[in-house]
């Protein structure tokens, strides 16, 4: 059995599913296990997590408290501690990190996911090489963040990549689609967020209102999908390449990295890389190494 000081607990707490790991020092994955979401429910969130982390242990023969590290949507408020800005409501204004420790017994380091996954990647993965990177989270919700010669900018606000909640131009995107005509109310209170269109339910409901039925991820991944999944394509890249373009011509990184459900779908990326040039105030767009 490893030692406390050889593995390490991680738990990933996104809108669909949780999911937890214990990782060596190589950053190995030695055990992984997850579970969907409790919807809309907090406590039982609470305690989804402490049972998942216990089974992860228990596969490596690790009973022990030990420290958990966790991400998640939103971030912590400066002024209250308390989690704000997340796509999971039930986890606003919430101090997950002292309930979790209250309720597991364990000792709990919390940050938001795009922070560990702009961090992580900048340090020792896809995009060492480049000293400005730019995270992008497009899953359940819509998450960035920004790293600099290898350390993570967080603002005053602590808001430092969220391009989620910046308004999509509607011009610059094309949406010319009378279907997309109506604007999308965001949980945030505001209209027409990037999150409302390039999120998973945001993907979905722009292919609702244009060919009237459910979007099917496995025909949006084929290697030709058929009229209607790819209309809604072709839809979703114009998005993403403009509102990518905003974040571009201020920060202009050097690599941009991806994770999150949709970030799978690879033709969603290659169309981005195509569309992305002609919404980039250049002549030339680097900033897609890792596409």
């Amino acid at each position: 059995m490893k030692t406390t000081s050889d593995l390490f607990l991680g738990v990933d707490l996104g809108g669909t599913k949780i999911e937890a790991a214990i990782v060596n020092r190589a950053g190995e994955v030695i055990a992984r296990e997850r579970v969907a979401t409790p919807d809309g429910d907090y406590d039982a969130t609470l305690h989804a997590i402490c049972r998942l982390c216990d089974r992860v242990q228990h596969q490596v023969g690790d009973e022990a408290s030990r420290p958990l590290g966790i991400g998640t949507p939103g971030s912590l408020s400066p002024e209250s501690g308390l989690l704000r800005n997340c796509n999971s409501v039930a986890l606003n204004n919430r101090r997950l990190d002292r309930d979790l420790e209250r309720l597991s017994g364990r000792k709990v380091r919390m940050a938001n996911d795009a922070d560990c996954l702009a961090l992580s990647e900048a340090i020792s993965g896809a995009v060492m090489p480049y000293s400005t990177v730019f995270a992008v989270i497009l899953g359940t919700g819509v998450g960035g963040s920004l790293v600099v010669a290898g350390k993570l900018l967080q603002g005053p606000n602590r808001i430092t990549g969220e391009w989620g909640h910046n308004p999509i131009n509607r011009q610059r995107a094309k949406l010319a689609n009378p279907a997309l005509a109506e604007p999308r109310l965001c949980y945030c209170g505001n209209f027409d967020c990037v999150e409302t269109w390039l999120s998973g339910p945001g993907i979905a409901e722009t292919h609702k209102r244009i060919n009237g039925n459910d979007v099917c991820i496995k025909q949006l991944g084929a290697a030709e999908p058929d009229e209607s999944h790819s209309l809604t394509l072709d839809i979703y890249s114009e998005v993403l390449a403009s509102a990518l373009a905003s974040v571009i011509n201020i920060v202009d990184p050097q690599a941009v990295v991806f994770a999150g459900g949709l970030s799978n779908v690879s033709k969603i990326l290659r169309l981005t890389k195509q569309k992305l040039p002609t919404h980039v105030f250049s002549d030339t767009c680097r900033s897609i190494h890792n596409f």
